[in-house]
């Protein structure tokens, strides 16, 4: 429910609606690492195999990175895209989750066997909080104006089996939808958008990673009188 707002109040869009609520209404998103279903373990054969794991899921993403030549340039949005589609190729060869993924599978954990419509919607609104997202255009606002006028018309709270109310609801949230323009078939665009600009995040992290450690260098008398690089010409892969 609500996926696509967690996924385009980062990228100052929002949210198809054809995602609420129910699950059987949801756009089937991969979960963190396509797991089958996993068998009985005990003890230290358990250990070791979260560890094996997490250890082949690191070095398969350290080959990667160790392949690709990173501009640690966040204004260039040529390094951006290429930084974006390097962690692209980590995650789906590592087979980890890339935002959206971590994002929806956070939302299905924690609503599960959530009976009613507006502990669940709160309860997004509170998933949104932690991770800092932010709801630029105020669609938990109109999401629960329709919660209200359904429940009105209703005359008791929706329940998430009521497929009835539900429909109801459903028909409000497309309503906004269109007024704002969003619509299902878009939702791969806007998370490429929130992709990207994630990336620009993390590359705006690692340029003022590595001033900070190039200025704690310098302080140093042996480096007092060098100029320290751009952060630009630096190559991560000489680092790992």
């Amino acid at each position: 429910m609500a996926f696509s707002s967690r996924l385009l109040s980062k990228s100052k869009q929002l949210y198809g609606s054809g995602i609420l609520l129910n699950q059987q209404h949801a756009i089937p998103v991969c979960f963190y690492a396509k797991e089958a279903a996993p068998s009985i373990l005990k003890g230290d054969e358990m250990l070791k195999n979260i560890f094996l794991d997490v250890k082949k899921k690191f070095e398969t993403a350290m080959g990667v990175l160790r392949k690709e030549k990173i501009t640690i340039d966040p204004e260039d949005p040529a390094a951006v895209t290429h930084y974006a589609n390097v962690m692209k190729t980590v995650r789906e060869k590592a087979d980890l989750f890339s935002e959206s993924q971590r994002i929806q599978y956070t939302i299905q954990t924690r609503t599960k066997g959530i009976p009613d419509a507006r502990t669940y919607l709160l309860t997004l609104q509170e998933i949104r909080t932690k991770r800092g997202l932010i709801d630029e255009l105020g669609i938990e606002a109109m999401m629960m104006d329709a919660l209200d006028k359904v429940e009105k018309e209703i005359k008791k709270p929706l329940m998430r089996n009521d497929k009835k109310g539900m429909a109801l609801l459903t028909a409000e949230f497309d309503k906004i939808n269109k007024k704002l323009g969003i619509r299902k078939e878009d939702l791969p665009k806007y998370e490429e958008q929130l992709e990207l600009k994630i990336a620009k995040t993390q590359l705006e992290e690692i340029k003022k990673k590595a001033q900070e450690a190039m200025e704690t260098q310098k302080k140093r008398e042996e480096f007092k009188d060098e100029e320290m690089a751009d952060v630009k010409s630096l190559d991560i892969r000489n680092f790992l």
